[in-house]
């Protein structure tokens, strides 16, 4: 396994995505989800692509994160107007997409244009899921970014 593109099953059940990748569309416009990211995953039939809230990418999301989302939505009463206003929006900007045989997935239009990603998608780890960044607008990092992680080890009080 690419130390670039690892995952690791974490002790409570579920993927961590962490280091990096770049992968070209082909000409069908698929794209090939990093190998040690579908093993930590078990090789799912299928994975959700999200567009991020908070930045032109994608989230890339195991069917158990998913899960997780959906029960936290199951707790709330579905007659609310707010939960239901809630899964429409997380639907309609959400995709279950199924992976070939070779590991590729085959995201949307729409959503390929959200997040500018038109010949090479680059996947970065977030730990929780996975990105999927237009490769002109994020790059896999070249070196460590001490301060960087400093920062976002200090917001987490780690």
């Amino acid at each position: 396994m690419n130390t670039k593109d690892k995952v690791v099953e974490s002790t409570l059940g579920g993927a961590v995505f962490s280091g990096s990748a770049s992968h070209a569309l082909d000409p069908k416009r698929r794209v090939t989800i990093p190998s040690g990211w579908r093993d930590a995953m078990g090789q799912p039939a299928y994975v959700f692509v999200m567009a991020d809230p908070h930045a032109k990418c994608l989230r890339l999301m195991p069917a158990s994160l998913m899960q997780q989302l959906l029960d936290k939505l199951k707790s709330r009463r579905l007659s609310d107007p707010m939960v239901a206003k809630t899964l429409r929006v997380i639907g309609e900007n959400s995709e279950q997409l199924p992976l070939d045989v070779q590991g590729r997935i085959r995201i949307s239009d729409r959503l390929l244009e959200f997040a500018g990603i038109k010949g090479r998608a680059a996947f970065i780890g977030a730990v929780a899921y996975g990105e999927i960044w237009a490769a002109e607008e994020r790059q896999p990092a070249e070196s460590v970014d001490q301060v960087a992680l400093g920062d976002a080890l200090a917001a987490i009080d780690f």
